[in-house]
């Protein structure tokens, strides 16, 4: 599986290259793109939330990379076999390729598929603990723009470990805006 992902990641992140390959008409315009908005994410039992942000370029219609940021601001409270464990993300950072499909003039759906880096906090009685993981990610979702600048995106990725047994799961949805 995570042969897989691997694969289906550096594919992804290949396309913008290829894009020189073939004819420039075809990946053209370049649309430069932000997004600010808020992720609720479960792991391990905790459901955290953080604010995110997101730059990427978008290659004509249906081809595009961004990267993200996120930095954690709702923590949450787990059971540890009888001790309660104060749980923070602390941030997140992430690269994708992205591929669009878009639907209407205004609305696109999309896949993204991506590599990147999880910080947890963890604090129960005593004790601190603090480390990261990195991961896989792929999901998808959707936009919509209420004109040609401004609009609205929401979307799932799921966060594969590369060393663990545990996986976040995020939502996300903000406010995007074309430069």
């Amino acid at each position: 599986m995570k042969s897989l992902m691997m694969a289906a990641s550096a594919a992804a992140l290949a396309l913008p290259i290829a894009a020189h390959a073939q004819s420039a008409s075809t990946f053209s315009p370049v649309t430069i793109y932000g997004q600010l908005g808020y992720e609720d994410t479960h792991v391990e039992g905790a459901n955290l939330g953080a604010i995110q942000g997101r730059l990427g370029a978008r290659f004509g219609s249906y081809v595009g990379a961004e990267g993200e940021l996120s930095g954690g601001v709702k923590g949450d409270t787990v059971d540890a076999g009888g001790t309660p464990v104060d749980v923070h993300l602390r941030h997140q950072e992430a690269i994708y390729g992205v591929g669009f499909l878009p639907v209407t003039p205004r609305f696109d759906l999309f896949g993204r598929v991506g590599y990147g880096h999880s910080s947890l906090k963890a604090d129960a009685p005593g004790v601190t603990v603090t480390g990261g993981q990195d991961s896989w990610n792929y999901g998808g979702g959707g936009q919509y723009f209420f004109d040609d600048k401004n609009g609205v995106r929401a979307d799932y990725t799921r966060h594969e470990f590369v060393h663990g047994p545990e996986n976040e799961d995020v939502w996300a949805i903000g406010y995007v805006r074309k430069f």
